[in-house]
């Protein structure tokens, strides 16, 4: 028998809807594959929220979910809070960071979508940090089809190289962080 492993993720806007929930629940099966559990992991619950309801979000949430992750694009960039508990469900709240620049890490997926302009993104993963603009990399390096980017944030949260991308000192940071909390619930 297997134990249910539910995330949750309180978003801010389409790029963690479409993106993010998909890469969480990919990188929760990639940290737990090698439990000695058999572990589910289900799709990530995702709940949008504005800033004067971020209590009400996570409530909503810790009632059906075992982990929670939170985006703030207005933090400092590089900077996550780290595991903390919701303290009325002792939920683990995990900080994601700013998080848009992780789209374009992984310069083979884009080069699989034909039309592809790869001429703003970084040789190397880890500079994806360095963008200032990420958004408007972004726009320029989807294909002109006459979709909208966010047309694109779910084909590449399912198709971008977990390893290429854990070579972004955020993601990897978020990732050892994630496997702390997993430790913590007894998943790992």
């Amino acid at each position: 028998m297997s134990r249910p492993l539910v995330p949750g993720l309180i978003a801010e806007g389409e790029t963690d809807e479409g993106f993010l929930s998909i890469v969480i629940a990919r990188q929760l099966r990639e940290l737990t594959w090698m439990s000695p559990y058999a572990v589910d992991v289900k799709e990530t619950e995702v709940v949008s929220h504005d800033r004067e309801h971020m209590v009400t979000a996570l409530e909503e949430l810790a009632a059906d979910c075992h982990l929670l992750f939170t985006h703030d694009d207005g933090r400092e960039r590089r900077r996550s809070d780290g595991v903390r508990y919701h303290s009325h469900y002792l939920v683990p709240v995990i900080g994601l960071g700013d998080t848009e620049a992780w789209l374009l890490a992984d310069r083979a997926v884009w080069a699989g979508l034909a039309g592809s302009d790869l001429g703003g993104l970084p040789a190397r993963p880890r500079d994806v940090e360095r963008i200032a603009d990420p958004a408007g990399v972004l726009a320029v390096t989807v294909p002109r089809r006459g979709k909208p980017v966010r047309d694109y944030f779910e084909y590449i949260g399912r198709n971008i190289d977990l390893a290429v991308l854990a070579q972004v000192p955020a993601y990897a940071n978020w990732v050892a962080e994630t496997r702390n909390a997993l430790k913590g619930l007894g998943y790992l």
